[in-house]
Formats: structure tokens, sequence, C-alpha cells
């Protein structure tokens, strides 16, 4: 009786319908849309799946390989908790689900950084984010644990949870900083899917066929391990291991965070295999061009602060946002203070995470009062020894007249002098410089380190600049 009664469990545990770990308790579904959800039980199961807003049933079968899929019509958003049972002839039921926006936050480690900082990388006014945690209704994350793989996996052990004093220390402070102005600003509920890790290059997110056709990098597992002692440059397995198990989920977008590993990288190489990762992922979420915006890797001192290989990095990202549709660069020039040149994380975050859903809120929810741009070099001129610069999307202000901090200029020597500039509203920028009597060529914060203060009517900075091509 006792094996026949063992026999019977092991047949009830067999049948019972499994989902993947993201499709949990506290789950936030994209609102409005045909979400998916999908899972596996034995092969010619019949799986329905209840949906407590409108008590619909939608029905699959399971295939050969014991996998499903459905797609249901979800609600408009609300903080209104729901509910959906999954019925095999055992019933498993997902509580506390919420309709709202779903983004994903991808990228490396300053991605990663989560509220409550990292060993020796504070984040600004952690206290401060914890206290008033409990103001924010309605925003979950579900943090991706960090795995290699050289296949592509189909799940991973991880969980939602809902913000609130005891959980935001460990949510992504660039996501949390997002996700937290879409819920003032929308006053709706906002889901977070962070799937990333830190000191990853581009190449560690592409898929084995991209690698293949678009790289020279090694699909060997034993030659990559020789080749990158730290496991976090390798190409293809966090890929396939941290961002393939979501690629079901339905989502609104994504955001970006990441480059400080590329810092180095050929001319042009980082813009074209950034635009190659967007088109992978786009293809593997099936849901369309979804925005992408992403951030500029900020100042930092690359063991010189005047050299430049950071700021290359920085016009492969600008240059990127150019070619990459439905995509938006947020500039970071002002967002390291002085002291931290040797810190690769700097604390004000808050800032970052704004700045990305100024785009999504301007661009993509209608708020068109939203100034989201930074500005940028529209053209530039010399005339003697004056240079004079013509900035765009300023939103028909400067931040200032006086004391520009952050030009340079160069005769036909190449060598760059620190520039005196000012601003008049008939004339733009004008530089000038003692050392120059015939400039040529006008940069920007066009280093490693170097920080500037022209910003636009929404105090937004200058994204760094260079006129010349040395």
């Amino acid at each position: 009786m006792a094996l026949m009664l063992l026999f019977a469990c092991a047949i009830c545990s067999q049948a019972k319908v499994r989902l993947p770990h993201i499709l949990s308790n506290n789950m936030v579904l994209q609102q409005n849309s045909d979400a998916r959800l999908w899972g596996w039980d034995q092969s010619g199961k019949t799986v329905k799946v209840t949906t407590s807003w409108n008590n619909n049933t939608y029905s699959a079968k399971t295939g050969k390989d014991g996998k499903w899929m459905v797609s249901i019509k979800t609600p408009k958003a609300s903080y209104k908790p729901l509910t959906i049972t999954f019925d095999d002839g055992e019933k498993t039921t997902l509580t506390n689900i919420l309709s709202g926006e779903v983004w994903v936050c991808a990228g490396q480690s300053n991605m990663e950084m989560p509220v409550k900082g990292f060993g020796n990388c504070p984040v600004e006014n952690y206290n401060e984010y914890v206290a008033e945690a409990r103001q924010f209704k309605g925003i979950h994350y579900v943090k991706i644990p960090s795995v290699m793989s050289m296949t592509p996996q189909e799940d991973t052990n991880c969980q939602w949870e809902e913000i609130n004093a005891s959980t935001i220390g460990d949510c992504s402070a660039t996501g949390y900083f997002f996700a937290r102005m879409v819920n003032k600003a929308l006053d709706i509920p906002v889901g977070l899917v962070v799937a990333n890790k830190g000191g990853t290059r581009v190449e560690s997110w592409l898929d084995a066929d991209n690698l293949k056709r678009h790289t020279s990098e090694s699909l060997d597992s034993l030659e990559n391990v020789k080749k990158f002692p730290w496991d976090y440059h390798r190409p293809l397995v966090w890929g396939n291991g941290t961002f393939h198990p979501i690629l079901n989920y339905t989502v609104k977008g994504i955001l970006y965070y990441q480059g400080c590993s590329n810092v180095g990288d050929p001319a042009g190489q980082y813009t074209n295999r950034l635009k190659l990762l967007v088109e992978q992922w786009r293809r593997d979420f099936r849901l369309g061009e979804i925005p992408f915006y992403f951030v500029e890797i900020a100042p930092y001192y690359y063991d010189n602060i005047d050299g430049d290989w950071g700021a290359k990095l920085r016009e492969q990202q600008y240059n990127a946002q150019k070619v990459i549709p439905n995509s938006a660069l947020v500039c970071t020039n002002d967002l390291v203070y002085p002291w931290e040149t040797q810190q690769i994380h700097p604390c004000q975050k808050r800032q970052v995470g704004e700045r990305l859903a100024f785009h999504a809120l301007n661009k993509l929810y209608g708020m068109n009062q939203i100034m989201c741009e930074s500005p940028s070099i529209k053209e530039y001129s010399f005339k003697g020894d004056t240079c004079f610069v013509q900035i765009q999307n300023n939103y028909d202000a400067i931040s200032r007249y006086e004391d520009i901090q952050g030009f340079e200029l160069a005769g036909s020597d190449k060598v760059f002098h620190p520039a005196k500039a000012y601003y008049y509203w008939t004339k733009g920028i004008i530089i000038t410089c003692p050392e120059v009597k015939e400039p040529v060529a006008v940069r920007y914060c066009f280093k490693n380190f170097q920080l500037g203060n022209v910003k636009n009517a929404a105090m937004l900075p200058l994204f760094p600049f260079r006129s010349d091509d040395w």
C-alpha cells in the first residue's frame, strides 16, 4: 500500500503544471497587451489558464517536449491585485499580480548597482529613499540571478518582490528611480525585470550566431576561460544564462547601462555591436521595435584623467543612438563629483534613472511637456582666433552666460589647451585661448574625466564633443 501511495504521489507531482520562476506571485503584467504565459507539463496535457479580471479561460496543449504557451489579454493599469489560475487537473494560483508597465534593466555594474550601493560605492541619500519607499505603491521588481551558460537557459531561480523599506535596498538603483518617476507621473504600477551583470562587455550578451557572423570572439569555453580570467568579460555566456530566461516575458522596453568594459574598442566597433545587440533582443522578445533607452558611461580616470579612450567610447555611444531606431541616450557628464575620478560607480543614481524616465514619459507616454533631450553641438566655425559653437536641443535657453568650463582649442600642431568661453544669444558660445592664435579644432569634455557646466533649460548637460578625428 505504501508503495502504491508513493507511486500515486509521484504521478501527481509529474502531472502538475510547472511555471518558470519569473511567473510568480507579485509579478507585474504589461498592461493592455497580449501577454505570454508559459511552462511545462506532461506531453499531451491540456493546461487551462483562468484570469481573475475577466474570468476568461485560455487553453494550451503541451507538445512532445512538454512545453506550452498561451497569450492572455491584460487589463489597463491598476493597483487592484489580480490572480491567475493554471489548471491541468490540479490547480496552481498566482496572487497579488498587478497590471502596469514592465521594463527590463540590462547592462553591467552601474545598472546592477542596488539602492543600498556596493562595497565602497554608496548611493547618495540611501536612508532617505528607504524612509520614503512606502509612498510609492505598485513598484515591483524581479532580480534575475547572474548566471553563465554555454547554452540558452529557459528558466532561472528568481521571484518578484514588492518595493518597501525592506526590499528597496536590493533593487537596481537606476531602475528603481526610473520606475519611481514613471509611477509618480502616470500613477500606475511599474515592474522591473533586472537582468544584468557587472563588468560585462557588449559581447557578453550577443548570441552564438551573432558572435560567429559579426565578431572574432571564440565560442570555445576553455579558450575563453584562458583568455578572460575575469569571467564577466567572457562572450556569450551571460546572455545565455542571465538574459535568455526572460525573453518570453512581455515587456514595454529596455533600459541599458553598459560600456565601461568596452573602453578601448576600435572606432565604430562598439556602435555596430550595440546596434546588433538591440536588433537581437528585439527579435527575441518578438514585441516589435520596443524602446531602447541607454546611459552614457560616466567620467572616470581610466588610469589617466587626461586620456581620451573613455571619451571615444562615449562618442561611440552617441553615434549608436543615431543608428538604433527608437532609442535615446542619457548624458551623465554632470553626475560625477570632482572627487570621484577613481569611482567607477558614481553615487548619483537618482538623476540617471529620472533622465531615462524623462525620455519614456515624453516619447512613449505622451507627456510632451517633459524636456528630455540633452543639448549637443549643432555647428561650429572658426574666425581668426575665435571659435563659435551653436548647440541644439537647448529648449530656448542655456544655463549660463559666463565662466563656461570644459572647452579646449587646438591649432595645426594638434595640441589642445583649456579655453575661455562665454555665451551671447546671437552668436552662441564664443571660445578663445591665448595659447592658440589660429584654432582649427574644438573639444568639449573630451577626456576620460572632465566635467563641463553647459546645460539647457531642463538643466540637462551638453554631450561631450570633438570636431577633429585625431
